[in-house]
Parts: structure tokens; sequence; C-alpha cells
């Protein structure tokens, strides 16, 4: 139980907000933006917000914020840019997953860099999913879902790429 709001921890085995004991249903999604873009964020956060089963906890706008801030904000998933000052998306993803406190915290990569090496170093970096920003509102909640759920998620087409790029 998150004694600042109230709400349920989430629970670390599948990744996802766990049942809050008073009503029964899941605690919403504790969501981290992090972009370096300040209307991006406000945006994303709006989108976010709208979301019933979403709250979002935090807004980072370099990749050392979002770091500290995936710690003391307690976020279930954090929506990690990838090109950001002082410390990019990459070397935040992988320190978020490198830290024994942020076990249960998951990456969503969501950022305008649709090749092949971005998503193959957001991937090892420890991200559990990676999107494009040209990706429809719906797509981004329920990749959000997805994610938060304890699955991994890739755009459509990097992916198509990707499996082409294997066989």
């Amino acid at each position: 139980m998150d004694s600042a709001s109230g709400a349920a921890a989430p629970d670390p085995a599948s990744g996802s907000a766990a049942p809050d004991p008073a009503s029964g249903t899941a605690a919403p999604i504790r969501v981290l933006l992090a972009d370096d873009q300040r209307l991006v964020r406000s945006a994303f956060a709006m989108l976010v917000s709208s979301a019933r089963d979403m709250d979002v906890v935090g807004q980072a706008g370099t990749g050392r914020e979002a770091v500290e801030l995936a710690r003391t904000a307690r976020a279930d998933l954090v929506v990690m840019d990838i090109r950001m000052p002082d410390l990019d998306g990459i070397e935040a993803t992988r320190r978020i997953a490198a830290d024994e406190d942020l076990a249960g915290v998951r990456v969503l990569v969501l950022t305008t860099y649709d090749t092949d090496e971005h998503i193959v170093e957001a991937l090892r970096a420890g991200a559990s999913g990676f999107l494009v920003k040209d990706t429809r509102p719906a797509e981004l909640l329920d990749a959000i879902r997805t994610v938060a759920a304890g699955e991994s998620l890739l755009s459509p087409g990097p992916t198509a790429r990707l499996i082409a790029r294997v066989l």
C-alpha cells in the first residue's frame, strides 16, 4: 500500500498494479513521463490522465530526472524518450533496469527514432516496449497496459523490419 496516496503498490510478479483490497479492483497504473519537450510531455500527460486505469505520477525532462522520479514517485511504468539532455533515455533505461529498488518498474520507449539500432539498444538496456511517436493515442494507452501487465511490445513497422532482418 502506498502510504502517500493510499493506492495499492505494484505487484512485482506481474509488473502491473496489484488489486486494491478495499475495492477489489486493480489500482491505476502509475505512469512516469520522460521527454525533454515540455509540450510533448503535457500532451502525453493529458492523454494518459484521460484513461481511468492510469495516473501520471511524474514528468521528467531529462534521463537523470526520470531515474530519480522512478524511485520517488513509485512509478509502475516509465514512458521514456531516447534523446534527452543530461542523460539519454537509453542510459536512463539501463539504470532503471539495473536498480534492485526499481525491479518492478517497466520502461516503454516512445521516440521519433525508428531505427533498428535504437530498438535493439533500447531492448538491451532493459526496455519492455518500443513505440514510435506517430502511434495513435489509443495504441499508446494499450501499449502502456500491455507493458505494465508484464508483456513486451514493439511498433508494427520496426517489428516487421527486425523479423525480415533475422529471417
